[in-house]
């Protein structure tokens, strides 16, 4: 209890005297200094060992992710992932006050576990704020250690996804949902949510519709191809001509933005265009915008009735450096949708995969290629059961190695949950789920925590 409550009093304290911060997704922080480094997607990982005291720790700072509603979900959704699980270990103490700092809310726990004949110690300290869920975890089998896991947490400075670019970050959503609407005109269940911040997002044909007051922004499905075109503004005009340009007329006060260094790398173009515009349908004059933000994103309309609108509820765009990207940006997670039991019968299926080529770096050589590729499918049947199958393999050089699990068991979904009984050793796993409507059809989305997450196509 005593440990706790130490790391309670130092977490998130304003002031900070130690050297220079280094940050991690939402997590700025000053690193132990001569300790191991090692990082991943998920997590970055500090270590150190004496060898001669025989102790050991390590400190783990992880990737946000969503949130499951409140402090105390997820705390036990982050002890059972990544401190039960791996530790086979429940908390001794998780019982301290939740404080709140910043609009996150903050709770921590610990527990021992048996590990090479001794007693680790591990502590979890869980952020909870804007539909985001941070974690540290410091695993020690000595109290040497805590002046250096105390001064980690001391230096915490959590940032505000809502303020901060969120680019190619999937998992990060802008609000919460309070409503949603089933509508029987849909081969799915639910095709409008009404998210907190009074944004309504509604399926259509060719988009999903997202108004809020007298702005409009449309979701395009399409991608049109680009590879034609060099420069960024001949794209952005392209793609203005196909998506846009036919649905309207009277074509004044066009503005195509050219790409610019600070943007970032050329995955991280910024394409953007506006004008004034009459709408063909209604007969109304507005202010329509197009956005694109990096190769990787949905091009976004935005409908507004002038352009003085457009900038008060987004931003000021300029041709050079000191756009604030974040409010464009955010558009395209508006396109989620709560999940039925019913929409899921059929197999859903994901793959992905990756290489890197390895070359001498006197010679120029090459030294040989490393591979990985998986795929997992669910068949989910209309009583509630599913089987799921996982198939990847990994090598180097053609010397490959072969993994795979099967899975049978029964499916819990209640809107943006989902629980799968009879995982890895029986257990069950739950899932945090939504759909993203694609054109005639929808993607799936699975995430458990940090651990694992999943993007489903429906085959059949």
């Amino acid at each position: 209890m005593k440990i706790i409550m130490l790391l309670f009093a130092f977490c998130f304290s304003s002031g900070n005297t130690f050297a220079q911060k280094e940050t991690f997704d939402l997590t700025a922080y000053t690193p132990p200094k001569n300790w191991g480094k090692e990082i991943n997607e998920n997590v970055i990982t500090y270590s150190f060992k004496d060898k001669k005291k025989k102790t050991w720790c390590q400190i783990g700072i992880y990737k946000s992710t969503i949130s499951k509603g409140s402090i105390e979900q997820d705390f036990d959704s982050e002890w059972e992932g990544l401190i039960k699980k791996p530790n086979n270990k429940e908390p001794q103490d998780s019982g301290n006050a939740v404080k709140e700092i910043g609009g996150w809310k903050i709770k921590t726990g610990r527990g021992k576990f048996t590990f090479n004949n001794s007693n680790p110690i591990a502590l979890l300290t869980t952020m909870s704020g804007y539909n985001r869920c941070v974690s540290i975890v410091a695993i020690t089998n000595s109290l040497d250690y805590m002046p250096a896991i105390e001064k980690l947490l001391a230096s915490v400075e959590m940032k505000n996804p809502s303020t901060d670019n969120q680019v190619n970050q999937p998992a990060v959503q802008p609000v919460l949902q309070s409503t949603i609407q089933p509508t029987g005109n849909s081969k799915f269940a639910f095709t409008t949510t009404n998210f907190d911040d009074g944004w309504v997002a509604t399926e259509q044909e060719d988009w999903v519709r997202v108004s809020k007051g007298n702005t409009v922004a449309l979701i395009h499905y399409a991608q049109p191809n680009i590879r034609d075109f060099n420069n960024l503004d001949e794209k952005t005009a392209f793609v203005w001509n196909t998506i846009v340009a036919p649905r309207y007329s009277n074509l004044s006060n066009l503005w195509i933005r050219k790409s610019w260094w600070a943007d970032g790398g050329f995955m991280d173009a910024k394409y953007f265009a506006e004008a004034d515009l009459t709408e063909n349908a209604s007969g109304k004059k507005v202010h329509v915008a197009l956005y694109r933000n990096g190769n990787g994103g949905k091009w976004i309309e935005i409908i507004t009735p002038d352009k003085a609108g457009f900038q008060n509820q987004f931003t000021t765009v300029y041709q050079q450096d000191g756009t604030n990207w974040d409010k464009l940006s955010v558009i395209a997670n508006y396109n989620k949708f709560a999940v039925a039991a019913n929409d899921l019968p059929g197999n859903w299926k994901s793959s992905s995969g990756a290489g890197i080529e390895y070359y001498n770096i006197y010679s120029g050589n090459s030294m040989g290629m490393a591979s990985a590729s998986s795929t997992t499918e669910f068949i989910f049947q209309p009583d509630g059961f599913y089987t799921s199958v996982y198939k990847g393999v990994d090598g180097f050089n053609g010397n490959n190695r072969y993994v795979g699990e099967t899975c049978n068991g029964k499916a819990f979904v209640t809107n943006w949950e989902m629980k799968l009984t009879n995982r890895f050793k029986g257990a069950t796993e739950t899932f945090s789920i939504q759909f993203e409507a694609v054109k005639d059809g929808r993607i799936l989305h699975m995430y458990r925590g940090t651990i694992e997450e999943l993007h489903l196509f429906k085959m059949k």
